[in-house]
């Protein structure tokens, strides 16, 4: 058995699709087939079911898909392992968040520190993101809600309370606290369903008695300060994401706890480099004093 055969096992198990995975692996299709062939021949077993250029996984490819993760996983924690103690520094950050309001200024920070450092950051879903954790393909999560699992280790680093954002001259602009059932009325712009701080806000105000009536749904958070200025909406928007702008007032939310939790997350297993163990530092001292100037 060949790791380049365990490779593209895992690309055509994650795609079921041929010409997708040898597209992703810049292969020919005949030669990501044969090489699929030959696993299997080693194996005895089949781990495909076939349709065309559809593949399914069948019991003997899930059963294997399981053990290959883990043996490309453990090779790939010992390349960045030799790299770090051969003092080498690793290139790329690799950080996947679900709430991006706080990242400039933690990147600042790093790259003070580290300005040899690169990163790639994907802003995902919950579930897009628990996949990539699960499969040690990132350092760090930054995630609301917080994620519990037995491969993943969760640090609660910030409790962020979640504010309404109206246009001035807006009914309610003139208070400093509003009742969610003072809302039931609005329309709101906000995130997809899949974000946790949306799945909170739906939650509770369901547990009151109304669903919020969204007229625009987006994946990026930070275009919602704008649509409340311009009175397309109004929007609850977490107090870490707030926008100084002169035509927006914050409320707060009256007899209930509407409160995040923001987490950093990162693979059990995965190898930690000093990098970064690093910025883990700096996400603990930024939202530490976050805190305290809260309190």
């Amino acid at each position: 058995m060949e790791l380049l055969q365990l490779q593209y096992f895992l690309a055509v198990a994650r795609l079921e699709h041929v010409t997708e995975a040898a597209r992703n692996l810049h292969v020919t299709q005949s030669s990501l087939s044969k090489t699929i062939q030959r696993l299997e021949e080693d194996l005895g077993v089949p781990l495909f079911d076939r349709i065309g250029r559809k593949l399914h996984l069948n019991a003997y490819g899930s059963s294997f898909l399981r053990r290959a993760e883990r043996a490309l996983f453990e090779l790939e924690q010992g390349k960045q392992e030799l790299s770090d103690l051969s003092k080498l520094e690793h290139s790329t950050l690799e950080l996947a968040v679900t709430t991006a309001s706080t990242l400039p200024s933690i990147l600042r920070e790093f790259r003070r520190k580290r300005p040899s450092i690169q990163f790639h950051v994907q802003m995902l879903t919950t579930q897009e993101m628990v996949t990539l954790l699960h499969r040690g393909e990132v350092d760090y999560c930054l995630s609301s809600p917080p994620v519990v699992g037995d491969d993943i280790e969760c640090q609660i680093v910030f409790m962020d309370p979640i504010l309404v954002a109206v246009p001035k001259g807006h009914r309610l602009s003139d208070r400093s606290s509003v009742s969610l059932t003072d809302l039931r009325d609005e329309w709101f712009v906000g995130v997809k369903r899949g974000y946790g701080t949306r799945d909170l806000i739906d939650s509770v105000c369901k547990s009151v008695g109304f669903v919020p009536k969204y007229v625009y749904e987006g994946d990026e958070p930070a275009r919602l300060s704008a649509l409340v200025e311009a009175e397309i909406g109004i929007a609850f928007i977490p107090s870490t994401a707030r926008n100084a702008r002169e035509h927006i007032k914050y409320l707060q939310v009256e007899n209930h706890e509407l409160v995040r939790e923001i987490a950093l997350l990162w693979h059990r297993d995965r190898y930690i480099s000093r990098a970064a163990l690093e910025f883990r530092e700096v996400v603990v001292e930024y939202f530490e004093a976050k805190s305290n100037q809260t309190m």
